[in-house]
């Protein structure tokens, strides 16, 4: 997608062996890019976010395996570089299937051939998320274009997405925004109400920044005014991401996703998940119990991150805080939203229930 008009992905290869990346913690107010040559480099951005969502952090994963090859590719080095990266969040559930899939495919070969295997593979992986990506707008285009049907093709069709689950979250194209991005570039007029996404704020670093620099009509609201909108029929579709889905449909996602799925409900709008099939966790079956909830560090709550006001054309960020001093805080990352208020799932190969007959129906290879 586009930066200042120059089209990039969040992660490529650079010279030297090095991986880079967007530093994902600088935007909006900086773009800046890091190159990350051990799997110490890996496990820091994925553990401190530069960067985040659960398609890009499994891409990253696969390239810290590659990295960590790169300094050890033994028996002893594969086992730890697998540990490392498995610590780093526990949610995403791409993460853990990065590390199984790349561990499972270099443990059968010679310590000196895994370097390259799994640069190979690392980057098969990122090409493949470009085509999910791909898939999962095409077909949630057709969700959109029955909205602005409903409407007669007058007006914008209102869109509501929480935190970021376009391009950045991903390798390229994005999974919520890939439909948005897709409508836009069909010529239907879409308008995208972008939540602030508190407590790190990727609605508004992030989702409202990709959306701009795309050229995509957006605005910015605070995460609670979501009900009020969706009561004034100023919502005509509600479009999240998530970062593990059940076998029986109910997803995980940036905590506030389970209120604004109780408010589409209540209000009749149309509440999407779009995923690619690699978040699914076929062994899960209750999202409460069985999805692990990241609890991350209370400052997150108690301070916020920005550029000073009237600062003009500075990139110093600087950091304040929020609350009183000593307060406690806590940061629980993620929510559960059960299925029965999901709509439907988006993903690569269609639009399916939010139950477990309907990703079986897409997935037969893996329900089975």
């Amino acid at each position: 997608m586009n930066v200042n008009g120059t089209p990039y992905r969040t992660i490529w290869e650079a010279a030297g062996g090095a991986v880079e990346i967007i530093d994902q913690t600088k935007l909006p107010h900086q773009f800046v890019t890091i190159k990350l040559r051990s799997l110490d480099d890996a496990a820091t951005a994925i553990a401190d976010m530069w960067v985040r969502g659960a398609p890009l952090i499994g891409a990253m994963a696969a390239y810290g395996m590659y990295l960590a090859m790169g300094e050890d590719g033994s028996d002893a080095g594969l086992a730890h570089a697998a540990k490392t990266l498995t610590a780093t969040r526990p949610t995403a559930v791409n993460l853990a299937w990065a590390v199984d899939h790349m561990t499972a495919l270099l443990t059968p070969l010679a310590p000196a051939d895994r370097p390259q295997a799994a640069r190979r593979e690392a980057a098969r992986i990122c090409d493949e998320d470009v085509a999910i990506c791909n898939g999962i707008g095409e077909h949630g285009l057709a969700k959109i274009e029955q909205a602005w049907d409903a409407k007669g093709e007058t007006g914008p069709v209102n869109i509501l997405t929480h935190c970021n689950a376009g391009w950045l979250a991903t390798v390229d194209w994005g999974t919520a925004l890939a439909p948005i991005y897709k409508a836009h570039e069909a010529g239907i007029p879409v308008h995208v109400w972008v939540d602030e996404t508190r407590p790190r704020n990727q609605g508004a670093s992030l989702t409202a920044w990709e959306l701009g620099q795309h050229g995509v009509p957006n605005t910015l609201i605070v995460d609670n005014a979501g009900g009020h909108l969706m009561q004034h029929g100023m919502v005509d579709l509600c479009i999240t991401g998530t970062d593990r889905t059940t076998a029986t449909g109910d997803v995980a996602n940036k905590i506030g996703t389970y209120l604004k799925a109780l408010a589409a409900h209540d209000n009749q709008v149309p509440f999407y998940v779009a995923l690619p099939g690699p978040t699914i966790d076929w062994q899960a079956r209750d999202g409460i119990a069985d999805i692990p909830i990241e609890q991350r560090d209370g400052r997150e709550v108690t301070q916020i991150t920005g550029r000073q006001a009237g600062a003009g054309g500075t990139n110093d960020l600087v950091t304040i805080d929020l609350a009183p001093e000593g307060t406690a805080a806590a940061n629980y990352a993620f929510d559960v939203t059960p299925a029965r208020l999901v709509t439907g799932l988006i993903t690569e190969r269609g639009v399916c229930p939010a139950t477990a007959a309907g990703l079986a129906g897409l997935y037969p290879e893996k329900a089975g």
